[in-house]
């Protein structure tokens, strides 16, 4: 007797805790299941409809070409400049000044007068033309779903041209500068009403607060981490493998609605566990992997002044015939950089001294690049000439070639330069490798492996979308049962 009270007090802590998991599963999980449906079924849509954003290469294409002979304006004063730009806007070509800290400055390139505001009739103008058909509608607007985010707040109010053509597209119109900067279509924005909008959480009244917006996210997640946790857990439990099976073989004591829940979190269980996770980082909680990347004095520093060269103005109308946008900036300590982009895309790098294509050399970079952060020397140099783990794209091909110069400081940051512009492409430290692989890698399976070989990435991310998905409809049809009952 006194042997069975002592095994009847060593189990009861166990059988507390295996009643306290599958309790925190059930009553969890009957939210979550319903949270775990529409988001894997909105991430599929999101595979084939993005969230819309004009991209400036889009931006430059719309553009109408540089009309040399009224571009009679010196090129304006390069102190502090960044780059300078020249492009069309409105029929008029204007100077785009922009510092290396501060507001765009736009002057214009002819003898005319100064530019307007972008008041609603240029607004017109601007997105006829950019769009090529007639606006139905024009009216100002603070912020909408498509306009949520904090990248446009510098060019609050926006103008939203509604066009008439059989798109339903819709342009919006920076009243600081007179770009269009967002453009969305009928379709597209159908498609993110189902996709982008509930899969971030993404609607605008909450979105506007980036803070909240933020913390609702967090909150929202962190418990579908746990509940995706202990079911992972219970069903590791309630699997009867070898000789332990259960009656008639079968390695699982359910059936019905309870089996298909049991098998699909079995099968997909960690992959749920791992993408809830995942997306709950997506935030950064704690702001672990916060980094400060490249300041822009060290950038500035390592681009060195920007300065005119002589007769450059006068040398233009040759070297970018057929551009639609010229623009100069300084590279690897002081050496300028012509760019000449025309309307299809395509593009012809020159340096303006020698009016020849540049001649910088992986030494010029080298010795450049250890102003980028003072203190930190170049440990390493690599040339890619294919995408890797840290440099790459899924929807395309990423800029090759490019330099990757490891420095050695306390982040262990890596610089991605340009080789034949040497320009800066981007940079990345400890924090940010461990952020692609705990969010990139967990979340969108972005490996080269699968995103190069479309659509085998596809068949992937279906494959494991679809066992969560089944996860997750079984689990509201048993939750549904027993909240009934």
């Amino acid at each position: 007797m006194p042997a069975s009270n002592t095994t009847r007090r060593k189990s009861a802590p166990g059988h507390i805790a295996r009643r306290w998991l599958y309790l925190t599963h059930r009553w969890i999980g009957i939210a979550s299941c319903l949270l775990f449906a529409m988001w894997f079924a909105s991430g599929l849509v999101m595979i084939y409809v993005p969230y819309p954003s004009l991209a400036q290469a889009e931006r430059v294409a719309r553009l109408d070409p540089i009309a040399w002979p009224a571009v009679t304006a010196p090129v304006p004063d390069a102190a502090g400049a960044r780059t300078i730009a020249l492009e069309m806007r409105d029929h008029r070509p204007i100077w785009r000044v922009a510092p290396w800290e501060g507001a765009e400055r736009r002057v214009p390139a002819d003898d005319g007068p100064p530019l307007a505001p972008a008041d609603a009739a240029l607004a017109r103008r601007v997105a006829a033309r950019f769009g090529g058909a007639p606006v139905a509608r024009i009216e100002a607007i603070v912020r909408d779903q498509w306009t949520v985010a904090q990248r446009f707040d510098r060019h609050r109010p926006l103008w939203k041209a509604t066009l008439r053509d059989a798109g339903g597209t819709e342009l919006y119109v920076s009243s600081a500068t007179g770009d269009v900067v967002q453009d969305t279509r009928r379709g597209e924005r159908f498609w993110n009403w189902l996709g982008s909008v509930p899969h971030w959480i993404y609607p605008t009244v909450l979105r506007q607060d980036g803070g909240l917006w933020r913390q609702v996210v967090l909150w929202v997640a962190g418990p579908c981490i746990a509940a995706a946790v202990t079911g992972l857990w219970i069903g590791i439990l309630r699997v009867r493998l070898g000789r332990r099976r259960f009656k008639g073989g079968r390695m699982t004591p359910y059936r019905g609605w309870m089996l298909w829940h049991h098998v699909a979190g079995l099968a997909g269980g960690v992959f749920l566990v791992a993408w809830i996770f995942s997306g709950w980082l997506s935030v950064d909680p704690g702001r672990v992997f916060h980094s400060e990347g490249l300041s822009v004095a060290g950038e500035r520093s390592y681009a060195g002044a920007l300065v005119v060269p002589p007769d450059f103005a006068r040398d233009l109308p040759r070297l970018a015939a057929g551009a639609v946008r010229v623009e100069l900036a300084a590279v690897a300590g002081g050496r300028p950089l012509l760019r000449v982009i025309r309307a299809d895309g395509g593009e012809r790098l020159i340096d303006p001294r020698t009016r020849r294509p540049p001649t910088l050399s992986r030494a010029d970079i080298v010795s450049a690049a250890v102003r980028l952060l003072p203190g930190a020397p170049v440990a390493r140099v690599e040339r890619l000439s294919a995408p890797d783990a840290y440099w790459y794209g899924i929807d395309a091909p990423p800029r090759l070639p490019v330099l990757r110069l490891r420095l050695r400081d306390a982040a262990a940051t890596w610089v991605h330069l340009d080789p034949v512009s040497g320009e800066v492409l981007g940079s990345i430290d400890t924090r940010g490798r461990a952020y692609r692989w705990l969010f990139d890698l967990l979340h969108k399976w972005d490996l080269n492996a699968l995103t190069a070989r479309r659509p085998l990435w596809d068949i992937w991310l279906w494959v494991l979308s679809l066992l969560g998905v089944a996860i997750a409809i079984s689990g509201v049809r048993i939750g549904w049962k027993r909240l009934r009952a």
